[in-house]
């Protein structure tokens, strides 16, 4: 199976650098890196091919639509999805390849995170509190796995099914949450703990950036039906429908 590797970039040049490298040195190669330019005005595209990545541009700001662009344009079986500033280690890929190999059931991979940017006193409880956050919280009202996109992946045939029903505009949702939400039904969605990536903690460090999230998130849900939808998710997973 080839593997497409999709990042969604806007002004990302120092972090895109870094991720490239660490992406050069996997001990299972991507087949190819498609860099999708959200419109940067610094040298992340040119950072990009240098490193040998396919670069698109995607006009509309705002990640669901580079997120989008970016999968259309994956020729791979498999469609990895991180952001520039993911830290992958190593062997990144080559667990996410085996896993689908040996589990023909899992439709998409996602798996834990680490801030490493957080002061060191903080770093880990600030990363426990958001998988906390996310991965259970989010997961309750999901009723299932929600893909987290720093560190995910997913068949080609399961964004063929859904890339109709995802959202393609604005920067008011969460692309990843989404993409779970349109997945779910059809799709089995698998969380792998040993698939563990570094990620900025932005979300942390911005002015309101925990708030901001929150927010995407709550959008996110509404998008999909609100408090309706969990209770119809959470239905058809006890077989209640």
């Amino acid at each position: 199976m080839r593997i497409s590797i999709v990042i969604p970039v806007l002004n990302d040049e120092e972090y895109l650098k870094v991720l490239l490298d660490n992406l050069a040195h996997q001990t299972v190669p991507a087949d190819e890196i498609i860099v999708v330019d959200n419109g940067c005005t610094d040298g992340s595209a040119e950072v990009a091919k240098s490193a040998g990545a396919i670069v698109i541009v995607e006009k509309n700001i705002g990640i669901p639509a580079a997120a989008a662009t970016g999968y259309d344009r994956a020729t791979g079986e498999i469609i990895v999805r991180c952001d520039a500033d993911s830290r992958p280690p190593a062997d990144w890929l080559e667990k996410i390849y085996k896993k689908f190999v040996q589990d023909p059931t899992a439709g998409a991979l996602t798996g834990p995170g680490f801030f490493y940017d957080l002061p060191l006193g903080t770093r880990w409880l600030g990363s426990a509190l958001y998988a906390l956050g996310y991965f259970f919280l989010l997961g309750s009202a999901l009723a299932t796995v929600p893909l987290w996109g720093s560190n995910m992946a997913f068949r080609s045939d399961l964004w063929t099914g859904v890339r109709e029903q995802v959202s393609r505009t604005g920067t008011k949702i969460h692309d990843d949450l989404d993409l779970s939400c349109a997945a779910q039904q059809s799709f089995v969605l698998k969380f792998l703990p040993t698939l563990r990536v570094g990620a900025a903690g932005r979300v942390f460090l911005r002015p309101r950036g925990f708030r901001q999230s929150s927010l995407l998130a709550m959008n996110t849900l509404a998008r999909h039906g609100g408090i309706n939808g969990i209770l119809n998710r959470w239905q058809l997973v006890l077989g209640l429908k």
